[in-house]
This record gives C-alpha cells, sequence and structure tokens, in this order.
C-alpha cells in the first residue's frame, strides 16, 4: 500500500505542476494584455467599471452601460479615478 500512496503522490506534483505551467502561461499573458487593453471593457465595449472614467461616453444616459471610447493602445491606469 506505501507504493501505491507513493505513485499516486508522484502523479499529483506532476499534475500540479503541470497545471501550474499553464496557469502560470495564462497569468504572463494576461498581465501583458492588460497594460494595453481596459480591463473593464467587455467584448461589446462596453465599460464594465463601479467607478468614473474620462474613456467612459454615456451615449443612452448614465441609467445605461457607459461605451469606452478609449483606444486599445493606450495604458489605462492613469485613467481611472481614485476618489
Amino acid at each position: 500500500m506505501s507504493s501505491q500512496v507513493s505513485t499516486d503522490k508522484k502523479k499529483l506534483r506532476e499534475s500540479l505542476d503541470r497545471l501550474w505551467e499553464i496557469y502560470k502561461d495564462i497569468g504572463q499573458t494576461v498581465n501583458k494584455v492588460s497594460q494595453l487593453r481596459c480591463p473593464y471593457k467587455n467584448k461589446d465595449d462596453y465599460c464594465t467599471a463601479l467607478f468614473g472614467c474620462r474613456y467612459q461616453l454615456y451615449k443612452d444616459g448614465k441609467d445605461k452601460p457607459a461605451l469606452c471610447t478609449g483606444s486599445d493602445k493606450l495604458n489605462y491606469r492613469s485613467a481611472w479615478e481614485t476618489e
């Protein structure tokens, strides 16, 4: 039985190591992309942020979602209001 437990632990470690490599690559890509595209901009170009941003355009009034009017080539971090 000890051999079985040892084998299971080894397989578990290998599986966790592989998952770590996958998630590490995903995380690196997300970090890179997040500097180029606002993380609050959804696939339809609407802003999902619950705070103000100078790139928000309320085309249909403040009670509707704002359009994100910023460029995907900008670093958005300085645009977010902190108040």
